[in-house]
């Protein structure tokens, strides 16, 4: 089991970089990348809705399980 992160999906369907979306939700560019490469062992529930209102979605556009 395992959560998978679609965030650079999400990026590239929004046509953002993940510097200027690491800028719009006041987040270090590494701390960003650790996440879109599905590296990030947590995620806060404050830093997803920040996502989420930059690329005007909604959280399972972004987060999803897989049973592996």
């Amino acid at each position: 089991m395992s959560i998978i992160v679609n965030l650079d999906v999400m990026m590239a369907r929004r046509k953002i970089g993940l510097m200027d979306l690491a800028e719009k939700i006041n987040i270090t560019p590494a701390n960003l990348s650790i996440l879109k490469n599905n590296k990030a062992k947590a995620i806060r529930f404050s830093t997803l809705e920040e996502i989420c209102k930059a690329l005007d979605c909604q959280p399972a556009d972004i987060l999803e399980y897989s049973k592996e």
